[in-house]
């Protein structure tokens, strides 16, 4: 009995190392104060990315300060996608300690106030059916990575995925 204990043990070890191996890039952990919060990855609607009438301000991301006590600006900082699309923050935002910051598709004004940030730029970043989102610090270590699957990721099917709460 004890032979089959430590087998099954030792299966279930490999499996664990198996799936460890197997598991998406989210699974690490990096020592950063900001992560990506969440991602409306699918706007409401029908997706048009027509600058005067589309729908791509209502695809965004949320980049969250989880820091207690530190301030952090994203002048310098990155988001990718899977595809290589880039976005870099030009200016200065500051983040306060549990403060948070939403990267909007399409044109408007940046404003610390509301919260905002616009990527002045009417293309869709997010895939509808999957994707992987960087968040990469000014430095050019990674500060966050998830990658999202609508069917295994959006159960409620409202286009919007929570990461980190």
């Amino acid at each position: 009995m004890r032979i089959r204990a430590a087998l099954a043990v030792t299966a279930a070890t490999a499996g664990t190392f198996a799936a460890v191996a197997a598991a998406p890039a989210q699974a690490a952990e990096y020592s950063s104060a900001l992560k990506v919060r969440g991602v409306q990855y699918d706007a409401p609607g029908r997706d048009s990315n027509s600058c005067s009438t589309g729908n791509t301000r209502d695809e965004y991301l949320t980049i969250k300060n989880y820091s207690s006590s530190a301030t952090v600006n994203l002048k310098g900082y990155v988001v990718k996608d899977a595809a290589g699309t880039v976005f870099r923050f030009p200016s200065n935002h500051y983040l306060q300690p549990g403060d948070y910051i939403k990267l909007r598709g399409g044109h408007g004004t940046d404003s610390d106030a509301k919260n905002v940030v616009y990527r002045q730029n009417c293309n869709f970043l997010w895939n509808n059916d999957k994707d992987t989102i960087y968040l990469y610090k000014a430095s050019g270590a990674r500060a966050d990575v998830h990658g999202y699957g609508k069917s295994a990721d959006d159960r409620d099917g409202n286009g919007y995925i929570t990461f980190h709460g």
